[in-house]
């Protein structure tokens, strides 16, 4: 285990210091096809070649120096099985490709239970070339704090380290303290779960009412939802309600008919948009 500074660092850092700890010379950095933007820019900035696609296995792994994963993903909420899980892990040890899954909404899982790619059925016990990465923002309301780590393959985790520390990503020790802190206590993870899942159940019938049909959103802190529209139409059309979402295609152009909506407004807040959605209706 390595503490990071916060997880968006180190997405956007992975493949660059992979290479310099020498792992792999291939060339492409695999993600989803609707993904975190962040994936896309670290290939880009390691000067490798960034691919979307959902299914790796029928991509020729001596090209694939990187696959990550996303479960649940951000911005669908959508989960990914162990068996489908498995699947990837057994392609990529089979032409020693590194396989890193982002794992930051792990402990919210709604319709479905989000497995880890560290998880003994995923990897039957072995964590070679596997990174499983996470944050304290979302589990623990630790965003201002900049805290999380990656863990795995003891041999990627000390190539990692032997970069990081020349590049100044050393974790302050109150940080680490505080790290500790809330990974030795479940009870306020509990909480938030319980806090989301509220939310989730007001805004869920809110956008059906106004016209939205919800998609994957299985877990995690979003909901994604499309109206067979521009979303572009669709945030301004909210937006005139007061009501700020993401547009989907910054996730990629196969969101460009879907929005984002998140769960972490305050409870005031949501109910502010669930009445304005309701005033919505399906116009």
């Amino acid at each position: 285990m390595l503490p990071t500074v916060g997880s968006k660092e180190l997405v956007a850092g992975l493949p660059s210091q992979l290479r310099v700890a020498g792992r792999r010379s291939a060339t492409t950095v695999v993600f989803p096809r609707l993904a975190y933007p962040t994936y896309d820019i670290g290939a880009r900035m390691a000067g490798l070649r960034p691919h979307a696609a959902d299914d790796v296995t029928t991509l020729d792994p001596a090209d694939v120096a990187l696959v990550w994963l996303n479960s649940p993903a951000n911005p669908t909420g959508e989960v990914l099985s162990a068996e489908r899980l498995r699947t990837v892990v057994d392609w990529a040890r089979a032409g020693e490709v590194i396989v890193a899954s982002d794992e930051c909404y792990l402990e919210f899982g709604w319709d479905a239970e989000p497995v880890s790619v560290l998880a003994a059925e995923v990897c039957s016990g072995s964590l070679a070339n596997l990174l499983a990465v996470h944050s304290l923002s979302k589990r623990s309301n630790l965003a201002g704090y900049r805290a999380g780590f990656v863990a795995g393959d003891p041999r990627l985790i000390a190539g990692l380290l032997g970069v990081r520390k020349h590049l100044g990503f050393m974790v302050p020790s109150p940080v680490q303290a505080a790290m500790a802190a809330v990974l030795d206590d479940d009870a306020h993870v509990a909480d938030q779960r319980a806090r989301y899942r509220e939310r989730r159940a007001r805004l869920l019938p809110a956008l059906g009412a106004a016209g939205f049909q919800i998609e994957h959103s299985a877990a995690g802190l979003y909901l994604w939802a499309s109206r067979a529209e521009d979303c572009w139409r669709s945030v301004a059309r909210l937006a005139e309600q007061g009501i700020l979402v993401a547009p989907g295609d910054f996730y990629g152009p196969d969101g460009a008919e879907h929005i984002r909506v998140a769960l972490t407004a305050t409870d005031e807040r949501v109910d502010a948009a669930v009445e304005r959605l309701h005033r919505l209706g399906g116009d």
